[in-house]
């Protein structure tokens, strides 16, 4: 489709009454659009290389807690807040906000200094299938 040369107004592309009414009795030529590419096969790699390079967040949730703004403010530095998880239950991976998998925290071999999740049940996945 060619650009116009110069801004066009709104006005320009109106019609009168009596080329409206013209336009309306003539015959529509129907053209045969042009042939469209056909789409790719569903199945086909391609046609996920788009949503692949999607960033993403992934968040372990070791548990959660609930305590009243009162006792919030109360914390100081050492406090220990009680989690609902315990000491050897799995931890939930969640991405974009909903549970993928759960797994057990780990240290990663080549930095100590850091912790992993080695993921031992993915979540929802034979659910959506079975759907």
């Amino acid at each position: 489709m060619k650009k116009p040369t110069k801004p066009m107004k709104l006005s320009d592309l109106a019609l009168s009454e009596e080329q409206a009414d013209v336009a309306l009795m003539e015959p529509q030529a129907t053209a045969e659009p042009e042939a469209a590419e056909a789409p790719p096969p569903a199945d086909d790699p391609l046609n996920l290389e788009a949503v692949m390079r999607i960033p993403v967040t992934i968040q372990v949730v070791l548990g959660s807690a609930s305590m009243q703004v009162a006792n919030l403010m109360k914390l100081r530095r050492g406090a220990v807040v009680p989690l609902d998880h315990r000491v050897g239950e799995p931890v939930d991976v969640v991405v974009n906000g909903r549970i993928v998998a759960r797994g057990e925290v780990v240290i990663v071999e080549d930095d100590n200094s850091r912790f992993g999740v080695s993921l031992t049940e993915i979540v929802g996945v034979q659910a959506k299938f079975e759907e």
